[in-house]
């Protein structure tokens, strides 16, 4: 019998095991991960401080506990080296692992600034559950946290952070927050509510040294000045980890390229999660990799199936000025149309022949959000 191979125990990888055994329940499957296998979700890390929820608490089904009520067969603190095309097999620590096909489900790993100073290496960053224990531990006696980076990530914890009486500055070369994801009008909204939770906000700035202080660290801005803080953490992005992928001759862009059907140039290796980019789109949000993690499953069990996304708006768990937004492309053509009132801003976005292609709603506005979603549809 085939068997497949699923590497990284995220969001994407165990989705894709419980959406295949609901097909198949003999067909044999490998989780290999470089790290516990623990399942706990991803996106509760920015927000667990307000929960009152410590780090042991998120994990929602333990990787044992996973692997046996799942049939699957598990190698934990298993690191992947290399992928032998020619001999189906897969390349760890432990061993070769044989596969008939092979899913990719390798996460991405935080973009590290190019950082001077003497404590460059003492900033942090959380992608995994390890990371936020490490944080939450440094965090205790801490007053002051400085968060370089104003996006998705940064926001969330800002508001975490600050609602947990630390005083948090968030920095960042960008000219408001949620830069990359919101029309400015939009994103501006977030400054004000967050400074009545105690954000300070440095934007248009970016920080290029970090030193250690007799308190805790000094950080140099690009235009000289410098900052206080007891804590660094670094929230600027995640990258696609392809290494394994490229190393493999497959080709890699952003992420590990991908058709719909998620298959890679080698008709038996598959990408998905934030490793890869399907159809030249990455999707790092939950909602669209448990889409794919599913249709995936169906083309495992034997069904060939595309995958398709339909509008899926991100919420931004940021409670102090809640935000939705339906992100529109990079390159996408056509014009905000934005509003602002005693509700919040609302922001939609049309193309040339004057469809509605994406949305921007902060505050009240928010509750608008699956009637539009319905309109892009």
């Amino acid at each position: 019998m085939s068997s497949v191979v699923i590497v990284g125990s995220g969001l994407a990888g165990w989705t894709a095991v419980r959406e295949l055994r609901k097909l198949d329940k003999v067909l044999p499957v490998t989780l290999v991960t470089a790290d516990s296998g623990d399942f706990y979700s991803k996106p509760m890390l920015s927000n667990a401080l307000a929960q009152g929820k410590a780090p042991d608490q998120l994990v929602g089904t333990a990787a044992d506990a996973m692997a046996a009520q799942l049939g699957v067969r598990l190698l934990k603190e298993t690191r992947a080296s290399g992928i032998d095309r020619a001999r189906k097999a897969l390349l760890t620590d432990r061993g070769e692992v044989p596969y008939a096909r092979l899913v990719l489900a390798l996460g991405a790993d935080p973009i590290r600034l190019t950082l001077a100073g003497n404590a460059a290496d003492a900033v942090l960053s959380v992608n995994d559950l390890a990371d936020y224990a490490r944080l939450r531990a440094a965090l205790d006696g801490v007053r002051s946290v400085a968060i370089l980076g104003a996006g998705l990530i940064g926001c969330e914890f800002a508001n975490d952070l600050a609602a947990a009486d630390h005083a948090v500055t968030v920095l960042d070369p960008a000219a408001w927050p949620l830069a990359t994801l919101l029309p400015q009008a939009a994103g501006e909204a977030l400054i004000a509510p967050l400074e009545k939770l105690g954000v300070t906000w440095r934007l248009g700035q970016a920080v290029t040294q970090v030193d250690h202080s007799e308190s805790g660290y000094r950080l140099t801005l690009g235009n000289g000045e410098t900052l206080s803080t007891d804590l660094v953490l670094s929230a600027v992005g995640l990258r696609p980890r392809i290494a394994l992928a490229k190393d493999a001759g497959l080709a890699v862009n952003r992420g590990i390229v991908a058709d719909a059907f998620l298959r890679t140039g080698d008709q038996d290796i598959f990408a998905l999660g934030d490793c890869a980019e399907i159809e030249e789109q990455t999707r790092p949000y939950v909602l669209p990799i448990m889409r794919a993690a599913r249709t995936l499953a169906r083309t495992l069990a034997g069904t060939p199936t595309p995958v398709a996304f339909p509008p899926m708006p991100v919420v931004i768990k940021t409670p102090a000025c809640p935000v939705a937004v339906q992100p529109v492309a990079r390159d996408a053509q056509g014009r905000w149309e934005i509003a602002a009132d005693e509700r919040g801003v609302r922001g939609l976005f049309y193309d040339a022949d004057q469809r509605l292609k994406g949305f921007a709603l902060t505050q009240g506005h928010v509750d608008e959000r699956a009637a539009l979603t319905r309109q892009l549809a």
